[in-house]
């Protein structure tokens, strides 16, 4: 919009102000100040650009410009009062505005991880964020070393990172309790996988757990919870890998599902261990080095700071106690799936 279309309500009385200040001289009062503040409130709220509305007060003086010598300075004066308190208003009112932005995403976003909305609603609104939930969508949840909120310099550039690659896909970045969200599209696994490399890379190294695409108004949260799963099994377990998918690791909720039989075969499998001297951490822990090498003992040694003949005295020891030998394939299943429920259960740390 050009100067010339700007609505000449914005510029009332402007033209009245600077004749009276070319024939006295004096400067602008408190309440013709306030009224310039005000309009330029109102301009901002109508969508006006800056530039167009400071154009039309030059030419407003251009026009009213007087002819009386010894006027020019205190009319230039006026003006840079009238056109600052105007710019004053005008971005008093887009901060509001982008506050008030802020504050209504930050809004939809918990109500869309926490599910607390009607969800017919809440489809409404995340059109206005560019999701369309009657879609699959998947989420992806980076946590690094930090806490991060959206203005953080990090979500920053892994955004930019985003934008630059894919533009606008209907794809939502945010916040939550201090780790960064990609939500998209569940057939666009490139934004999520690029989201993944570039939050590792931000994070120094953080994780990032990325969930299975849901469908409907609630997959969103379903997706997001199941990322935070991973997250909190991949603690538990010291997984490595700084990428984790929800599809990769589905046998770990079904081992859990009945916690008391994973429990009792816990306590049944490697009980006997607590008897060793020293307690069982250290051949637990021997089990579970054996086990991620793929059983190779010149791996698991290394990964131990043992022998391989110290290590191969452990796995004897094991198979003493506890009646199943580690080498045997056999036993190995029973063996591993113990250990396993033993790391998620966090036991012997915690009583079973």
């Amino acid at each position: 919009m050009s100067a010339q279309e700007i609505p000449e309500k914005y510029l009332i009385g402007y033209a009245r102000i600077l004749a009276d200040v070319a024939a006295t001289g004096r400067r602008l009062s408190r309440d013709e100040i306030e009224s310039r503040r005000a309009l330029g409130e109102q301009s901002a709220e109508a969508g006006h650009g800056l530039r167009a509305l400071v154009g039309a007060h030059l030419a407003a003086t251009r026009a009213a410009w007087p002819g009386t010598p010894g006027s020019a300075d205190s009319v230039l004066a006026a003006m840079q009062q009238a056109v600052d308190a105007f710019a004053e208003g005008y971005e008093r009112a887009q901060r509001l505005a982008v506050r008030q932005e802020e504050a209504a995403r930050r809004e939809f976003i918990d109500d869309l991880l926490y599910g607390r909305s009607d969800l017919g609603r809440l489809a409404e609104r995340a059109e206005r964020f560019g999701l369309r939930l009657s879609h699959a969508h998947a989420v992806a949840v980076a946590q690094g070393a930090g806490a991060y909120d959206e203005g953080d310099p990090v979500p920053r550039q892994v955004e930019r990172a985003l934008i630059a690659r894919f533009g606008d896909r209907s794809i939502l970045l945010t916040t939550k309790d201090g780790r960064m969200l990609c939500i998209a599209p569940g057939d666009q696994d490139d934004v999520l996988t690029h989201f993944a490399k570039q939050a590792h890379a931000a994070t120094d190294g953080g994780r990032v757990a990325i969930g299975r695409p849901q469908s409907g108004p609630g997959g969103v949260v379903h997706s997001y919870e199941e990322a935070l799963g991973v997250l909190e099994l991949a603690d538990r377990l010291d997984l490595g890998e700084p990428v984790l998918r929800a599809a990769d690791l589905l046998v770990y909720p079904v081992l859990t599902r009945d916690r008391q039989a994973m429990a009792d075969l816990v306590l049944g499998t490697l009980g006997p261990l607590t008897a060793a001297r020293g307690g069982g951490e250290p051949l637990l822990d021997t089990l579970t080095a054996y086990f991620d090498s793929g059983c190779v003992a010149a791996e698991a040694a290394r990964r131990l700071s043992l022998s391989v003949r110290a290590l191969t005295y452990r796995l004897a020891r094991i198979h003493q106690l506890t009646g199943a030998d580690p080498a045997d394939p056999a036993h190995r299943y029973m063996l591993q799936t113990a250990v396993i429920g033993a790391r998620l259960l966090d036991w012997p740390a915690k009583d079973l």
